[in-house]
């Protein structure tokens, strides 16, 4: 029996994802030396600001990774200089993360990577249609969380 799932809304958005990553992920390699998994630590890091640094168990939780992949991500992030861990003051067995100085410009690259194949990709789009897509992608995100939301009660 032979099903087509290319119309589902699940299907499309996975194999959107999966393909924007792959492209990203060889542009990044090729003009700025980091995967799409690194940049991502970059921009959790980012995301999270100056004020204190990240432990590697919380970035975990954000990237939806495995400590021990975070792990090593850092290992190699770290080796680069574009991250800096230290041992937590409190607790011994937290490390904390913090992104380096040279990482802004990484980063900086890395979305202007990421701009450019989403103009690429949409580039059938008319700009109003655009917007709309990531309106209405945002209200699906919205109805996923609030399911979340709903199952915790």
């Amino acid at each position: 029996m032979k099903r087509d799932f290319s119309q589902r809304f699940g299907f499309l958005v996975n194999d959107v994802a999966k393909l924007y990553g792959e492209q990203f992920d060889r542009l990044a390699r090729e003009r700025i030396g980091l995967s799409r998994a690194q940049c991502r630590v970059l921009g959790a890091l980012a995301m999270h600001g100056d004020e204190a640094p990240m432990s590697q168990v919380e970035l975990a939780q954000r990237l939806d990774l495995s400590a021990m992949a975070v792990g090593s991500l850092c290992d190699r992030l770290e080796a680069a200089g574009w991250i800096h861990r230290q041992d937590s003051p409190s607790d011994r067995r937290v490390r904390l993360v913090r992104a380096a100085a040279s990482a802004e410009q990484a980063l900086d690259t890395a979305l202007g990577l990421s701009d450019g194949l989403q103009a690429r990709a949409l580039a059938q789009f008319a700009p109003a249609e655009r917007a709309q897509l990531v309106a209405l992608l945002a209200k699906a995100r919205e109805g996923l969380l609030s399911l979340q939301t709903e199952e915790l009660r």
